[in-house]
């Protein structure tokens, strides 16, 4: 029977897609601590269903909806801003996981978001450093998934260095034992893709070094399960314990004699192999001794983050604070324009409904950032900065937000078709085209890159036609006929305006 949960705004909840299994965690935050209340935990094994082209199969994906609508009973009275949803590496992988993410929106209720392996990797960290004891000097965190594994380093909650390879529980027991017979031979081969896999990082993780070995995810402690129950280990995973464990599993013929000789469920025990090679590949290559093993894992670390956004601690600020720091931006000019793009945005949201919280940073953080391509160089640099901030690797943010984020980059300046964010996810795309309206207006208001500040601008908008927004621009009397240049690039901006369904009128 499902329990219903008497929720308010003090519950959190996220959920984690992975590609072995989908795992929910439902919380309370009581003076400013994290109480978990409930935890759901199915092997969906999403990876199974991918094919040779990288598209999830129709069995897959009702497997995938069929959890999802048990998991969502549970969400239906938690409000969307204290709910997180993450896809991790066969969501990144399959070609119509759109197609897969819109009908698992429908069944949640809630937006699902798609993270790149090194924000899977940040989150884990963040989970991990909140479940476990702290300690001095460094961490190296380990989480075998079904379709990647995180490697970070970390000291107390802050990751230092991630990486995310494509191997996985999942994918490795399919390439390799994928009838499920375990052999001598097929354990050397699944043995050396592990090598392969390790080769790129394995001087860099070895030179920077590490105090202490924390393992994470279903397959580690399932491996952790199988070593107390031989008696080869009392609490946590060494790298002798591996050792024997690798003989004992060419003692046996298929998954189905690992599950009844170690008790593990069916599904647990046709990715056991996969995920054990993984790991004593880690151990040998990396020369880890011991390690122990958490509780917490991504979705514990969705938990603290989403902690964060709700408390203003939003690591999505210090990620653009810190793109601003590195590639030597103007900041002068990013907080100019931000500041007229957020004044504009506060005289129209009502009409526009672009009252949520997140309008508004989205506006803020792409008025920050809109200048970042001319790093690059001048010439089309609104082009080479859409391009850097949808490819870049920014903690916080999910595959959506730096889409959106790059969108209102690439159209801040010249051509602005009406179809510039068709491209988008449904619910952001008329709020994006607004938006670019505003941010487009804050630059050329401030293209003169001048500290005096702006006299104090009207601006209000009304529908004239279903795809026609009239927008009215007044500025004091007289000031406009003292800045000339200002007139001009407005009147040009008019136009590009028009093409994307907006009438622009500049009152003097």
């Amino acid at each position: 029977m499902v329990r219903s949960l008497d929720v308010s705004s003090d519950f959190v909840a996220a959920i984690d897609l992975g590609s072995n299994s989908f795992h929910m965690i439902v919380a309370r935050i009581a003076n400013g601590q994290v109480q978990v209340l409930d935890r759901l935990r199915e092997m969906v094994q999403l990876a199974a269903g991918l094919d040779g082209h990288n598209r999830l199969s129709d069995q897959a994906q009702q497997r995938a909806l069929d959890c999802l609508a048990r998991f969502g009973q549970r969400l239906r009275h938690i409000p969307t801003a204290r709910v997180r949803i993450v896809g991790t590496n066969t969501l990144r992988q399959a070609r119509n996981s759109a197609q897969f993410v819109a009908r698992a929106e429908q069944v949640l209720g809630h937006k699902v978001e798609i993270v790149s392996g090194q924000e899977e990797a940040r989150l884990i960290y963040l989970g991990v450093a909140h479940s476990v004891g702290d300690v001095p000097g460094h961490r190296l965190v380990v989480d075998i998934g079904g379709g990647s594994t995180e490697l970070i380093i970390g000291e107390k909650f802050d990751p230092l260095h991630l990486a995310s390879l494509r191997m996985g529980c999942v994918s490795l027991s399919r390439h390799c034992f994928g009838d499920g017979r375990v052999t001598a031979g097929r354990l050397r081969e699944a043995e050396l893709l592990v090598q392969l896999n390790l080769e790129p990082v394995r001087e860099e993780y070895q030179s920077r070094g590490w105090d202490v070995v924390t393992g994470a995810s279903g397959s580690i402690k399932a491996i952790q399960d199988v070593l107390v129950r031989e008696g080869w280990s009392r609490e946590g995973i060494t790298l002798d314990a591996l050792r024997r464990l690798r003989t004992a599993l060419l003692e046996v013929r298929d998954t189905s004699d690992i599950a009844s000789r170690w008790q593990l469920d069916p599904a647990r025990a046709r990715v056991f192999v996969g995920g054990f090679v993984v790991l004593h590949g880690l151990c040998e290559t990396l020369r880890v001794q011991q390690l122990e093993v958490s509780e917490g894992a991504l979705r514990e670390g969705l938990i603290y983050d989403l902690l964060g956004r709700i408390r203003h601690e939003d690591v999505r600020d210090r990620t653009i604070a810190e793109v601003i720091n590195r590639f030597g931006l103007d900041e002068a000019q990013a907080e100019r324009v931000s500041a007229t793009a957020l004044d504009l945005l506060r005289q129209v949201r009502a009409k526009w409904q672009l009252t949520s919280k997140e309008a508004r940073h989205v506006l803020q953080r792409a008025a920050r950032l809109h200048e970042i391509g001319l790093l690059l160089t001048h010439d089309q640099y609104h082009k080479h900065g859409a391009y850097v901030l949808e490819h870049s690797d920014l903690p916080g943010y999910s595959r959506d937000d730096q889409r959106l984020l790059s969108a209102l980059v690439r159209r801040h300046r010249r051509s602005f078709p009406a179809a510039a964010f068709a491209h988008l996810p449904k619910d952001w795309a008329r709020s994006a085209r607004r938006l670019c309206a505003l941010l487009r207006l804050a630059v050329v208001l401030h293209r003169g890159r001048s500290s005096e500040a702006l006299p104090p601008i009207s601006l209000r908008v009304d529908r004239r036609r279903v795809d026609r927004q009239r927008l009215d621009l007044r500025f004091p009397t007289g000031w406009l006929e003292q800045h000339p240049l200002t007139r001009a690039d407005l009147e040009l901006e008019a136009r590009l305006l028009r093409k994307a369904g907006f009438e622009l009128f500049v009152q003097p």
